[in-house]
């Protein structure tokens, strides 16, 4: 029997590392935040491929429908249920009519993926009102949660899944990092995960005395207008690359991830050992030493000969700090600090993460003076590890700090980072574990 309503809790989530490896296929660590947002759909009286959806952020009711683009400035948050109420009605058919209510304690536009939050919540709760799980047009292409993220980002991206045909989507050409933190999650655990093919490498406990501290910066995070043309450079210098290494190489890979297999095949995990020499350094966050491993770490590429003949393809500039970001990030940092942290080595994982820090300012460009100040002022105030995460250009920064002192520090250092740099009014500190999966909310 089809339901009446349903119910669906999704948390934000934390990159612990790999800034902008998902689209490339590459590797990140990941966790659910605790922050959610939740969404209640029923069902009520009209014609297919009818939404009437209010929040508790605004105020009013919306209605949608499947077949009429709405009339809504780019990035509002409308657009974001309209795309998926298109998609899944392009495929699984015409869905019947409900009512939305969204509610939410993850602040928006902050870097940890409200915008993906709500789109996967929708998704979710929109389908089990119609019960589409239980049919073979769902079953056969979404097996599992896994399948469920890399769907959810197609919804956000446009693509087509699978069998399941894209559509326009929000106008950003990301990957499924987002998804897979919010639909994969286990409590208490940071996931390894990776992206060509889609598949949790690895779960790793954080110890309970150890907490996230967000700093929100204030800086909003948004998707549209010029910050979606900057955030979609990234995929397309990758994407440029790629095209070049398919024609020259006469194969048909789909992401940087898969050329690597191309050049390494099993051999990959020896990338893991490159620059070795410099694993250590940038243990303290200082930006002279995390400076001077990343330009060590750079150099070590130019030496690695079997990286020769996808780097050349690199135009010097942008497109090859980009390339050599992607290959450092995903193939030598997220691995080290995966191990690190399953070892209790905190000094590894720190430096790790110091020197992923720099290669987003130096590499992606994608860092702004409230991020830099917030990671540089959680390191002194004695975080053991600091990083920005998300899209960039604005959003957060995460400090990994014991449990017991996490309240303390994010008073203190909202405190330093307002008069340092003059924070924007929306910037504030969260306090944050390893959260769960969304799940579906049982109602009595």
């Amino acid at each position: 029997m089809t339901p009446k309503s349903a119910d669906w809790s999704m948390p934000g989530r934390i990159e612990v590392l790999g800034k902008h490896t998902d689209y490339g296929g590459g590797r990140v660590l990941v966790c659910a935040a605790q922050q959610r947002i939740t969404v209640r759909a029923e069902r009520i009286a009209g014609r297919p491929g009818r939404l009437e959806v209010s929040s508790d952020a605004y105020p009013g009711i919306l209605p949608l429908d499947a077949d009429v683009a709405p009339l809504l400035p780019g990035g509002h948050w409308g657009r974001y249920v309209h795309t998926v109420l298109a998609r899944l009605t392009e495929n699984f058919g015409p869905l019947g009519p409900a009512r939305l209510t969204v509610s939410s304690d993850l602040p928006p536009a902050s870097g940890m993926s409200s915008s993906s939050a709500l789109i996967t919540g929708v998704a979710m709760a929109l389908a089990d009102l119609d019960d589409l799980p239980a049919t073979e047009a769902w079953s056969a292409q979404l097996p599992d949660r896994v399948a469920l993220a890399g769907y959810a980002a197609a919804i956000e991206n446009g693509k087509s899944f699978g069998g399941l045909s894209g559509r326009p989507g929000v106008g950003t050409s990301g990957g499924s990092l987002d998804h897979t933190g919010m639909l994969t999650s286990e409590e208490g655990m940071i996931s390894a995960a990776e992206f060509d093919p889609m598949r949790i490498i690895d779960r790793v406990p954080l110890a309970p005395e150890w907490s996230f501290v967000i700093g929100v910066s204030g800086v909003l995070a948004e998707k549209t207008g010029a910050a979606q043309e900057l955030y979609n450079r990234g995929p397309a210098l990758l994407g440029q690359i790629l095209e070049r290494w398919n024609r020259e190489q006469g194969r048909a890979d789909a992401t940087v991830q898969s050329a690597l297999g191309g050049l390494l095949g099993d051999d990959l995990e020896s990338l893991v050992a490159l620059g070795e020499d410099v694993a250590v350094d940038g243990a303290t966050g200082a930006a002279p030493t995390s400076s001077g491993a990343a330009d060590r770490m750079t150099a070590a590429l130019d030496r690695e000969e079997r990286l020769a003949p996808l780097r050349r393809l690199a135009a010097a500039g942008p497109e090859r700090r980009r390339l050599d970001q992607f290959l450092l990030e995903s193939a030598v940092l997220v691995p080290r600090a995966e191990a690190a942290l399953r070892a209790g080595d905190l000094d590894s994982f720190a430096a790790a993460v110091a020197i992923s820090q720099r290669l987003a300012e130096t590499h992606l460009g994608n860092q702004v003076p409230q991020t830099v100040e917030l990671v540089r002022s959680a390191v002194a105030l004695g975080a053991r590890a600091a990083s920005s995460f998300g899209a960039g250009f604005g959003g957060s920064v995460w400090a990994l700090v014991p449990t017991a002192d996490a309240d303390g520090f994010a008073q203190e250092w909202m405190r330093r980072y307002r008069s340092a740099v003059g924070a924007p009014e929306g910037a504030k500190a969260l306090v944050t574990r390893p959260g769960a999966a969304g799940w579906r909310v049982e109602r009595a």
